[in-house]
C-alpha cells in the first residue's frame, strides 16, 4: 500500500503543471487598401496572428503598428473574404524557420515553404527569422578576394570575402545574366539567391536557364514574385540573409544574391504609408531609410574563425537615374558599387560593366601593389580614350599630342577584348590578371 502511493506520488510529480498561456482573441473592425485594424489584441509590434476569413480559412498576418487601442495587421497573401467581425488570434512563440543542407538546390518563398513541387522539406533544424547582430568590432576584417569567376570583376573590382557591393542598373542591361553566372563560376560553398518582386515569368527563367542544375545544386532560392503582398517580399529579404547568416555561423563561405534592394524598399514603402506614415523623399517614408541599413549590415564576416556573407544587391535606376534616392541611399551603405552601362549593353558588350563609375572600396586591402597598380591603369586608359572619343571618331585627334592617350588608342582593341566575356566563360582570379596583363602588351 504504501509503495503504491509513492509510486502514485512519484507520477505525479512527473507531471508539467506549469499553467497553459490563454489566447486572447481580437476582432477585425475596418480594412482599408493593404492594411486590417483589430480590437482586443495583446500583441507587440511584430508579432504575428492568424485572421479567420471565409470557408474557416486562417491567414497569417503580423503587426505593422497601433494606435491606442487599435492594432493594425498586414497579411501575407491576398485575403479575400474576410468580413466585419473576423476572429484574430496571437500565433504564440517566435517564427521558425527551416534551415540545414535539406534547403540545398530547393526554391522555397518567403515562408519557408516550398515552390518547386518536389514536396515538403524535411529539415532537420530550424532556427527564428530574428537574430541577433553581430558586434562591429568582433567582425573579421575582410582580408581576402573571393573568385566569381567574372573576369573583370576579378581584377578591376576585386571583391573580397564579407564585402556587401550593390549591383546598379537599369531595366534590361544583363543584371540578371551576370548574377547567373556568379551563381555557377563563384568559389564560395554555398549560393543564397533572393529573387524579390521579380515577375513570375523571370523567376522561373532565372532559376531554369539561367542559374541551370549546375547553380541549383548547391544553392538555396527564395523567390517572392511581384504579385506576393508587400510583406512577403519583405518576409522573402529577411529569410534570404537569415539563411545565408546561418550557413555563416556553421563556417561556410556564402554567396548572397538579392534581386532587388529596390523591390525590398518598395515593400517597406508600401507597408509604411498604408499605417500612416508620412512620405517624405520622393515617396519614400524614413523607416525605408533606417531599415535598408539593417538587412544590409546582417552580411558580411562573422566572428574569428567563422565563414562570411559576400553579398551583391542589386539596385535598380528608374530612368538610369544614379541620383535615385535608393541607389544613393545604398551607394552609400555598401562597400562598393558596379554599374551596367545602357550604352555598352546597346553596343553588344557583355558584361556591361562602366568601369569609370564602379568601385570597389576593399580592393586595396586584398590584392598586391603590382595588382592595383594594373587595374588602375586600365582604368586610366580606358577613361583617356573615352574623354577623346569624339575627337578620335571624326579624326581630329593628333598623334603626339599626349601620351597617354596615344597609349590608350594603340591598347584599345585588347582593352575592350578584356572587358568582354562569354555567358559560359569562366575565369579565375589567376587567368583574370593574366588577362589583364595580357591587355597592356
Amino acid at each position: 500500500m504504501t509503495t503504491t502511493l509513492i509510486e502514485r506520488l512519484a507520477k505525479l510529480e512527473q507531471i508539467d503543471c506549469t499553467p497553459m498561456k490563454s489566447v486572447i482573441e481580437g476582432r477585425v473592425t475596418r480594412m482599408v487598401g493593404l492594411t486590417m485594424e483589430a480590437v482586443g489584441c495583446k500583441v507587440a509590434l511584430g508579432d504575428c496572428c492568424d485572421v479567420q476569413v471565409k470557408n474557416d480559412r486562417w491567414v497569417e498576418s503580423e503587426v505593422v503598428g497601433f494606435t491606442g487601442d487599435l492594432t493594425y495587421l498586414m497579411p501575407t497573401e491576398a485575403i479575400e473574404g474576410i468580413s466585419p467581425g473576423a476572429r484574430v488570434r496571437p500565433i504564440l512563440g517566435d517564427s521558425m524557420i527551416p534551415v540545414g543542407d535539406e534547403l540545398l538546390g530547393r526554391v522555397i518563398n518567403g515562408l519557408g515553404k516550398p515552390l518547386d513541387g518536389k514536396g515538403p522539406i524535411k529539415a532537420k533544424s530550424f532556427t527564428s527569422l530574428h537574430t541577433v547582430t553581430i558586434n562591429p568590432l568582433e567582425r573579421k576584417p575582410i582580408s581576402e578576394p573571393l573568385d566569381v569567376g567574372i573576369k573583370v570583376i576579378n581584377s578591376l573590382l576585386t571583391v573580397g570575402k564579407g564585402q556587401r557591393l550593390g549591383l546598379f542598373a537599369g531595366s534590361g542591361v544583363g543584371k540578371s545574366m551576370l548574377l547567373g553566372m556568379m551563381t555557377r563560376f563563384t568559389e564560395a560553398d554555398i549560393t543564397i539567391v533572393g529573387l524579390i518582386g521579380e515577375r513570375g515569368r523571370e523567376v522561373k527563367e532565372f532559376i531554369e536557364h539561367i542559374l541551370g542544375e549546375e547553380g541549383l545544386a548547391h544553392s538555396v532560392v527564395i523567390a517572392s514574385p511581384a504579385d506576393d503582398s508587400a510583406l512577403m517580399r519583405l518576409r522573402a529579404a529577411m529569410l534570404t540573409t537569415r539563411i545565408a547568416e546561418y550557413y555563416r555561423d556553421q563556417g561556410k563561405n556564402v554567396l548572397l544574391l538579392m534581386d532587388s534592394l529596390t523591390r525590398y524598399a518598395q515593400a517597406q514603402r508600401e507597408i509604411a504609408l498604408s499605417v500612416g506614415e508620412p512620405p517624405a523623399t520622393k515617396g519614400y517614408p524614413p523607416s525605408v531609410f533606417s531599415k535598408l541599413p539593417q538587412l544590409v549590415e546582417r552580411a558580411g564576416n562573422g566572428k574569428d574563425g567563422g565563414g562570411s556573407i559576400t553579398a551583391f544587391y542589386t539596385v535598380l535606376t528608374e530612368g538610369d537615374d544614379q541620383q535615385d534616392p535608393i541607389a544613393d541611399a545604398s551607394r552609400a551603405i555598401l562597400d562598393g558599387h558596379i554599374v551596367l552601362s545602357r550604352r555598352l549593353a546597346e553596343e553588344g558588350h557583355y558584361p556591361a560593366i562602366d568601369i569609370e563609375a564602379s568601385i570597389s572600396r576593399a580592393m586595396p586591402q586584398i590584392v598586391t601593389d603590382a595588382h592595383l597598380s594594373g587595374a588602375m591603369r586600365v582604368k586610366q586608359l580606358y577613361s583617356k580614350y573615352q574623354q577623346n572619343q569624339d575627337l578620335i571618331a571624326v579624326g581630329a585627334y593628333v598623334k603626339g599630342s599626349d601620351q597617354d592617350t596615344d597609349q590608350a588608342i594603340e591598347l584599345m582593341p585588347e582593352i575592350r577584348k578584356f572587358l568582354q566575356q562569354g555567358l559560359k566563360e569562366s575565369f579565375t582570379i589567376d587567368q583574370s590578371l593574366e588577362a589583364l596583363v595580357a591587355s597592356m602588351t
